[in-house]
């Protein structure tokens, strides 16, 4: 199944609605990318809108070094000519619809990190924002690149290599256990209820998602909806 799609004029993310047979609960997957088009991002609003309660992503605290890494997609907004924005809660969130949000702390995710070789560490905490930099000078098209396909199982060598890269595990790996601690949760309290569950995080933290409400709970992917990330000029 894919999550995002790479084509040649276009990046592409599918919404993902699973149900369970006898259950009326939804959860409705929204894969993101930290930059895209503004209307990428009014196109997530209007459906938010829609739902009963939203589950967010978002790393809790403050920390120098976790700032340092998201250094990697804040550069490309700053150029004003690439018409990109960064992903933000007052773009996306409706406010009439509760939130929750079971990520992790900022001093959790240096920990996770500080399980690499010291090299790994010290190379991604420089290598961040270089790539923010080679982002914002490309504009757009640095986005046209088939390693930010997303797909639930990988489909190529490339892919499963990228799938099993350590910083990927150490960067997720956590926060995976905890997001699908808190939809079973939701599954075991409220599984009853005719209620649309958005789920709003990262693309590269779907394909869990979608094998842990599989194997967890039963939910199966029955809808999807394409929506353009961005186009670039």
């Amino acid at each position: 199944m894919q999550i995002i799609e790479v084509t040649g004029y276009a990046v592409r993310s599918a919404v993902i609605t699973m149900r369970r047979t006898g259950a009326p609960l939804e959860f409705v997957i929204f894969p993101m990318l930290h930059v895209a088009s503004p209307t990428f991002y009014s196109q997530i609003r209007i459906r938010l809108k829609e739902c009963d309660l939203i589950v967010m992503e978002g790393v809790r605290g403050n920390s120098v070094r976790v700032s340092a890494l998201t250094l990697a997609y804040r550069f490309a907004p700053r150029r004003r000519r690439n018409g990109l924005q960064e992903q933000r809660e007052e773009l996306l969130l409706p406010k009439d619809v509760p939130v929750i949000n079971p990520d992790v702390t900022a001093t959790d995710v240096i920990a996770d990190l500080k399980t690499l070789p010291r090299w790994t560490y010290l190379l991604l905490m420089v290598a961040a924002p270089l790539m923010g930099l080679v982002i914002a000078l490309r504009g757009p098209r640095a986005f046209l690149d088939e390693d930010l396909v997303v797909e639930d199982l990988p489909s190529t060598l490339r892919a499963e290599m990228m799938a099993d890269d350590p910083v990927a595990h150490a960067l997720t790996g956590r926060r995976d256990q905890r997001l699908l601690a808190a939809l079973g949760e939701i599954h075991a309290e409220r599984g009853d209820e005719p209620i649309r569950v958005a789920i709003v995080y990262g693309a590269g933290h779907v394909p869990a998602i979608v094998s842990g409400l599989v194997n967890r709970c039963g939910y199966r992917a029955r809808e999807a909806e394409w929506l353009t990330v961005l186009v670039p000029a």
